[in-house]
């Protein structure tokens, strides 16, 4: 269990990348949802202690239930952790089993053979051992990811965290690092940071929706879509008409269909005549928070500029 509270972060430039967040993080997968930007990326740096928070508390749950301190006592937490960013680099000419090995030592285990094993254990895990010898240079973008994901998971880690790990894969090698990311959530805690709706719908039982720095929606993706039962409206138009109705409506999503827009509607009841009820699924959930908070936001700066006083 990770547990976050009141955690916030502010760039010297400004930016308030993290905003009093709070999330109860259990074992398995836990997907983190929200645009580029929203603050993902600020808030996984914090949890695998590569940058300072300004106020707030972590808490981890170590191996033998002992409360950590995430902000505090990072090796402790470094010992526990495996991380995978956005942009994981390789050595281009060193095989995967030889940079996998030195990972590996700097990971604490020193004994050849203790080593070797572990090792030939992770790289058949995440099936690579039949391409062990090969430069990581001569790798695909999937197979330098369970790589990645191989080097993660060193030391027998209670949290692993990865950021946006799908990017760039085509569908065969997304579909093969999900399966094998939701086979490594069967044990630890595995935080999936990611901006595509689907990774989580498949993979996740608990996630939480973040956008400009603050958690907009935190618990299980099927009581967040049963939510939104009988409020979500599709409705076919026309290219001219879609600016009218993005003014007058919560338009959630756009699709050209067949080359005309067909739009998804947020309201309590039927917007107008031509509205069929659809089910709603995680998009349109992930997209609905997005508008409430544009519109929460739109309203303050209204109030401010109205009477400044009360802001």
């Amino acid at each position: 269990m990770l547990t976050i509270r009141k955690l916030s972060k502010t760039y010297a430039n400004g930016v308030h990348a993290l905003n009093d967040i709070n999330l109860d993080i259990p074992r398995g997968m836990f997907g983190l949802l929200g645009p580029n930007g929203a603050g993902k990326s600020s808030l996984m740096r914090t949890l695998a202690t590569l940058q300072e928070a300004d106020s707030g508390s972590v808490t981890l749950q170590g191996a033998n239930g002992e409360a950590i301190d995430v902000l505090r006592d990072k090796d402790a937490v470094r010992r526990q952790l495996g991380y995978l960013p956005q942009d994981f680099g390789v050595y281009p000419k060193v095989s995967a089993e030889d940079l996998l090995e030195h990972f590996a030592v700097l990971k604490g285990l020193v004994q050849r053979k203790q080593r070797r094993e572990v090792v030939d254990g992770l790289l058949k895990q995440v099936n690579l051992w039949d391409a062990r010898k090969r430069k990581l240079g001569t790798y695909s973008g999937g197979m330098r990811q369970r790589f990645g994901i191989a080097q993660a998971l060193l030391g027998n880690p209670r949290l692993v965290v990865v950021d946006e790990p799908t990017a760039g894969l085509d569908p065969e090698e997304r579909n093969r690092f999900l399966n094998l990311l939701a086979e490594i959530g069967e044990n630890v805690a595995v935080i999936l940071s990611t901006h595509i709706v689907e990774d989580v719908t498949d993979l996740c039982p608990t996630m939480a929706i973040m956008n400009k720095g603050q958690v907009l929606l935190a618990g299980k993706p099927n009581d967040a879509i049963a939510a939104l039962a009988q409020q979500i409206w599709r409705k076919q138009v026309s290219k001219a008409a879609l600016p009218d109705y993005e003014a007058n409506h919560t338009v959630l999503s756009t699709r050209l269909v067949g080359g005309h827009p067909v739009i998804h509607v947020f309201n309590d009841t039927r917007p107008e005549d031509g509205f069929e009820p659809v089910a709603p699924d995680l998009e349109d959930v992930y997209f609905q928070r997005l508008r409430m908070q544009a519109k929460g936001d739109a309203w303050r700066q209204t109030a401010q500029h109205a009477d400044p006083l009360s802001a």
